[in-house]
């Protein structure tokens, strides 16, 4: 099992970036795939996660009607919109895998499987 994070960069407030996680020895149909961040000297937290199967979304209150949470099956790759994006959002991005219930997906330790990391900076 491989999670492959990609797409951060450098961009101005008010801009947008496109995350990708790649996945590969497993199927998207099968796990749930979520963002989490984490700043310089914070906790990391929950942005957003994808269901398995059904592909019902959740998202964190500080990011929602900004960053969409999508899949390609067929890329077997799970990405993250990011829309007007504030300096507070400035962080690195990890994505996981797994089968949390719809009330504990912002608890990291719901995930077994993490990728490297990609690392966000919006300027103000």
């Amino acid at each position: 099992v491989q999670l492959q994070a990609s797409g951060g960069g450098l961009v101005q407030a008010g801009g947008s970036l496109r995350l990708s996680c790649a996945a590969s020895g497993f199927r998207l149909e099968s796990y749930g795939i979520a963002w989490f961040r984490q700043a310089p000297g914070k906790e990391r937290e929950g942005v957003s996660y994808i269901r398995g199967g059904s592909g019902q979304t959740y998202y964190a209150d500080s990011v929602k009607g900004r960053f969409t949470i999508s899949r390609d099956y067929a890329k077997n790759t799970v990405y993250l919109q990011m829309n007007s994006l504030k300096p507070e959002d400035t962080a690195v991005y990890y994505c996981a895998r797994g089968r949390p219930v719809a009330s504990a997906w912002l608890m990291s330790n719901m995930y077994g499987y993490w990728g490297q990391g990609t690392l966000v900076t919006v300027s103000s």
